[in-house]
């Protein structure tokens, strides 16, 4: 497995976060968690509208077993980094993929713990801010996330809206409007696109997301 550096999390995180995904991983199939999207139209959308081209450096913070770096690599992306705390869903995923899966960067770590190794020109996050409700988690996200997006990049984050659940997979989670979102992330990065999405879940649930496209101004 390739990877990068992964300094320890802050005394802040919750110590169980690991174990508890590992155990969601291990014991769901891939295509029954709920936020699993066979095809992740939004996502693909919104990374286009950057304009950067398949030669663009991503990350995909949280991606576990998400359907996305199929689709990324199938439009010709190369340079893809995928980061999940638990160790299950990469090997999941790696075995989906088989041999393109060598084509990937894994990483396996806490994002408020991770040091990255290189810039990216776009960060991608579906569904791991919500879960930070801690202000220092927080606060250690928007570090990493500063170092590791280039000054000219771009960050695409979903969170569940403020229509959304308050809770998802056992854990507790904090709804964003835009506007909440913007301020939560700082005057570093400029709101340039959003909209709301009703994700249907496998067993039939409907969560609203909200999707928000930022410009990093570093």
């Amino acid at each position: 497995m390739n990877s990068n550096s992964v300094r320890q999390p802050p005394d802040c995180q919750h110590p169980d976060w690991k174990k508890h995904w590992e155990k969601i991983y291990a014991e769901r199939d891939p295509g029954n968690v709920s936020w699993h999207q066979s095809h992740p139209q939004h996502s693909l959308s919104l990374i286009e509208d950057t304009g950067v081209g398949s030669t663009a450096s991503i990350i995909d913070v949280g991606g576990g077993t998400s359907m996305l770096v199929d689709h990324l690599l199938k439009a010709g992306y190369r340079d893809i980094t995928v980061l999940d705390i638990a160790r299950t869903a990469i090997l999941q995923a790696q075995t989906r993929l088989g041999d393109r899966s060598q084509q990937v960067t894994w990483v396996e770590g806490d994002i408020t713990g991770y040091s990255p190794v290189q810039t990216f020109d776009i960060w991608h996050d579906r569904a791991v801010f919500h879960y930070l409700t801690c202000e220092h988690d927080r606060l250690c996200y928007l570090e990493t996330l500063h170092k590791a997006l280039k000054p000219s990049g771009q960050a695409i984050i979903a969170t569940f809206s403020d229509s959304g659940p308050n809770q998802c997979s056992g854990l507790d989670v904090v709804r964003y409007s835009p506007e909440a979102l913007q301020q939560a992330l700082g005057n570093q990065l400029q709101l340039i696109e959003t909209f709301t999405e009703e994700h249907r879940t496998p067993d039939g649930g409907l969560q609203q997301f909200v999707y928000c496209r930022f410009h990093h101004n570093a």
